[in-house]
């Protein structure tokens, strides 16, 4: 049942470094941002769904599939801020569901799963998913963000470095049982933390490790994550969109039978 206080913001750039005018890809026939809208209308809680973005072509192709769209300003430091822009002129919202362009795969229960870690717990301002890590590789990537929690599943900490480190003999010798949880970028925000976050500048850890949700933990706001059994696969790369292709091939096949 869609909940009007709750509201689906996508942002979506044209300029990319990786990959320009990613969010117009055509991907099965549809541009990367309609994948992504289309997966965020499915959401059981989401009471509306619009697009921020500062360019027009993108803004042209969100019309053209019938979706909701605001050109923003340009030159918003992030994706939060853009949101913020967008969520400022929506008082009748209370929880604003960051979803990034560039995720065409996310599952509609991903998003629902954010939004209810705030409507469940009206004490938290900020919610966020993590997943359990199970390829060895991403423990060393940079690009994979790793987190730790508390005991009540706060953040405690998020790098781009293994964390926890563990140390020779610490669970004697059972390498095979570690265990280590990375960030999935799909946040939940209350609208006024929303506006009051993105006021502030970015904070000194936010800077070494290029990440804002940072800038959250050290002004000692707690982040309450929670664990998904879902996967996503942001497109930052050509590699990627391939990868993106056979998969959403696959799942067309499979629904054609």
């Amino acid at each position: 049942m869609a909940v009007p206080g709750v509201a689906i913001i996508i942002p979506a750039r044209y300029a990319s470094t990786r990959l320009p005018a990613k969010p117009l890809i055509k991907l099965e026939g549809k541009p990367m941002i309609q994948h992504v809208y289309e997966r965020a209308l499915r959401s059981r809680l989401a009471g509306k769904v619009v697009v921020a973005t500062d360019d027009r072509r993108i803004a042209d192709a969100v019309r053209s599939f019938g979706g909701e769209v605001v050109i923003t300003p340009e030159g918003a430091r992030s994706g939060s801020d853009r949101i913020a822009m967008v969520a400022k002129e929506m008082p009748g919202t209370d929880i604003v569901v960051n979803v990034q362009g560039d995720e065409p795969l996310i599952a509609p229960r991903m998003i629902d799963e954010a939004a209810e870690l705030l409507l469940h717990n009206p004490e938290v301002r900020v919610g966020t998913l993590i997943r359990k890590i199970e390829n060895p590789d991403d423990v060393s990537n940079p690009a994979v963000v790793k987190v730790v929690v508390d005991s009540a599943g706060f953040a405690i900490y998020f790098s781009r470095s293994p964390i926890p480190c563990y140390r020779e003999g610490a669970e004697s010798g059972r390498a095979n049982r570690r265990t280590y949880y990375k960030h999935i970028g799909l946040y939940a925000f209350r609208r006024d933390f929303l506006m009051e976050f993105t006021s502030w500048p970015p904070s000194k850890l936010e800077e070494i490790e290029q990440l804002e949700q940072l800038r959250i933990i050290e002004k000692g706001i707690r982040i309450k994550t929670r664990i998904t059994e879902y996967e996503s696969i942001p497109v930052d790369t050509a590699e990627d969109v391939d990868r993106v292709r056979a998969l959403l091939r696959m799942q067309s096949s499979d629904h054609a039978t």
